[in-house]
């Protein structure tokens, strides 16, 4: 059983960037709290290389299949690195009660503004100091299938990510010609990742056949609609986030 529960940890927690879908404006406190049922649409700009990160608590037994409570330090805080490193996960799950709690983080968004549909009651709790606002329960899905970078995997989040003219993009194209925007940089694999090397991944990436990479400065703003559908969300060998921009 301890065997079973290791790889199902593993496996979630390479899934754990594809669930970046985190963003609201209310307030927050201190302690766990919700708020009546609304429906908004909150808006933030000025978001590229804001840090953010997130916990989530994960249920890989639940009765519809493995899912995750995901919690975002955006847009409360920039997520305190010496607050943020004293996290410690098996104390986290014995807290809150779930068979195991991953950290994912820290992140930078790589876009300008999101626009979020929020819906439901609004939770907001604190962890080692850092609140957090549940952003959603997202369904893991198929665990094995989680395990292979460069896979896509649907995410209900909501969002509308826009990218604004002369901000220089990072995109892979598949081998079937769909386009995938980085959303997201993560520094947990590597923890030098910055803005300034994103356009030099394409010498350390490990992508499939077929597949490409590149930066391209926008003439004109881009924007991921998916508010009202859902999003197409992929991940490369430093657990970057790319969201799907043009299917092929």
């Amino acid at each position: 059983m301890a065997s079973d529960t290791r790889t199902d940890k593993t496996t979630v927690r390479r899934l754990a960037a594809f669930v970046s879908i985190a963003l609201v404006l209310a307030g927050c406190s201190t302690s766990s709290t919700s708020a009546p049922t609304t429906t908004t649409l909150p808006h933030v700009d000025d978001v590229y290389a804001k840090r953010y990160c997130e916990v989530l608590l994960v249920d890989p037994a639940a009765p519809g299949g493995p899912t995750a409570r995901v919690y975002s330090s955006f847009p409360m805080s920039d997520c305190p690195e010496a607050k943020w490193k004293t996290l410690e996960t098996t104390a986290l799950a014995k807290e809150n009660k779930v068979p195991i709690a991953l950290l994912n983080g820290p992140r930078y968004w790589a876009m300008d503004s999101i626009s979020k549909l929020r819906t439901g009651k609004k939770v907001t709790t604190t962890f080692g100091g850092i609140v957090m606002d549940e952003e959603a329960t997202v369904a893991l899905g198929d665990l094995a299938k989680a395990q292979t970078r460069y896979v896509t995997h649907e995410v209900d989040r909501k969002a509308s990510f826009t990218f604004k003219a002369g901000r220089t993009v990072s995109e892979l194209t598949s081998a079937d010609g769909s386009v995938y925007v980085m959303q997201s940089w993560s520094q947990q694999i590597d923890p030098t990742l910055t803005a300034a090397a994103l356009p030099g991944l394409a010498d350390k990436l490990s992508l499939p056949t077929g597949w490409s990479y590149a930066t391209r400065k926008l003439t004109s703003p881009l924007v991921v609609q998916t508010t009202g559908k859902v999003a197409h969300v992929l991940q490369d060998d430093f657990g970057d986030s790319y969201s799907l921009e043009t299917a092929g």
